[in-house]
């Protein structure tokens, strides 16, 4: 009872203000991917940053809201990654399709739905990385990519990442109380994932695989938001879709620190996969457009879906025969392309939906 009348105050939430802040929080995707070539200084200016625990704000790489945050705060944004604002957009992708597929043909996706799910991923990718960078701290410093991250670097203590990690979660909470009771039980269920997520790559070389079945969550949350509960026979394609999506995707990302990897011990597919990487990705892209077509098929989904996920499997194509897997920049250069894929593919659902109407 106490809950639901939570929810009830939590629903007068101003929708126009959470998308406002969803998409300053996402600000120009466009601009990082064309400027990804930088990301090395940039790296190494947020190592000084960290260092000096000053800034000035046009001295910060990132979206607007980073560039002008206080310097006794930016080390709390740098750790919810709100300086890389990719992750987030590669969290929300899937619940973006899950919305826009589960709407009524002829309808746009809800823009309530789009904006509470979009504040959501941001949110719970921040979680993500606060608890990857706790278990992590001490490897995160022997690897030259990572060893400048705040607990690593050591500008931020445990327990003041804690104390941001509580708030994440609550602010998440205030988020998840305005779904429907199923949507707010898978929310629920995610939490365990995204715990259990950092360890894996301790214990085996599939830690790509445990952060696809984290990071796609969103594609049974989305429709069971929209419909009340899940039809599974098509969300289980789109969700495993999405998991090969993102084998696809973090294996190249994890490409950048194969070597410093191998030398502390961290696992991953990059190291597994090795010289044959090139052959696994083009099979995970192949089941990855095969289980689309699935979801499609599951739904009724016209000839605009199929000319999305064609386009999305041309994009997946030239990653994988393009991408340079010892160079760290051009890895970053594909990995963060992976926006644009989850837009081609948004983009394709949506119109198709509405060429219902035309």
């Amino acid at each position: 009872m106490l809950a639901r009348r939570f929810a009830s105050r939590l629903r007068l939430v101003d929708v126009a203000a959470l998308f406002d802040f969803t998409t300053a929080c996402f600000h120009s995707s466009s601009i990082w991917h064309s400027s990804v070539s930088k990301a090395t200084a940039g790296s190494k200016e947020a190592e000084a940053t960290c260092s000096n625990k000053s800034s000035q704000p046009n001295g910060v790489q990132g979206p607007w809201l980073v560039r002008r945050c206080p310097p006794s705060l930016l080390p709390y944004a740098q750790l919810m990654r709100l300086d890389k604002p990719v992750g987030a957009w590669l969290l929300a992708w899937p619940c973006f399709w899950s919305i826009a597929l589960a709407a009524p043909a002829g309808s746009l996706p809800g823009g309530r739905l789009l904006a509470l799910f979009g504040v959501g991923a941001l949110l719970l990718r921040g979680a993500g990385c606060t608890v990857n960078d706790l278990w992590d701290r001490q490897l995160d410093a022997q690897v030259e990519r990572t060893r400048s991250r705040p607990l690593a670097a050591g500008v931020l203590q445990p327990s003041s990442a804690m104390g941001l990690l509580a708030g994440q979660l609550l602010a998440g909470l205030a988020i998840l109380v305005q779904l429907n009771p199923y949507t707010q039980a898978l929310g629920v269920a995610s939490l365990a994932l995204v715990v259990v997520y950092p360890l894996m790559k301790r214990y085996t070389f599939w830690p790509q695989a445990f952060l696809g079945l984290t990071f796609n969550w969103g594609a049974l949350m989305g429709w069971s938001a929209v419909a009340g509960s899940c039809d599974w026979a098509a969300v289980v394609p789109l969700y495993a879709s999405g998991v090969c999506w993102t084998l696809v995707y973090d294996t190249i990302y994890a490409h950048q620190d194969k070597r410093d990897d191998a030398l502390v011990g961290i696992k991953s597919t990059a190291l597994l996969f090795g010289e044959r990487t090139g052959h696994w990705l083009t099979g995970f892209a192949c089941c990855q457009t095969a289980l689309l077509v699935g979801a499609g098929l599951a739904t009724g989904a016209g000839p605009v879906y199929y000319a999305g996920v064609g386009a999305g499997a041309c994009h997946l194509a030239w990653q994988i025969s393009q991408v340079d897997l010892d160079s760290r920049e051009d890895c970053l250069a594909k990995f963060t392309s992976n926006t644009w894929f989850g837009g081609i593919l948004f983009s394709g659902i949506v119109l198709d939906k509405l060429s219902v109407a035309w």
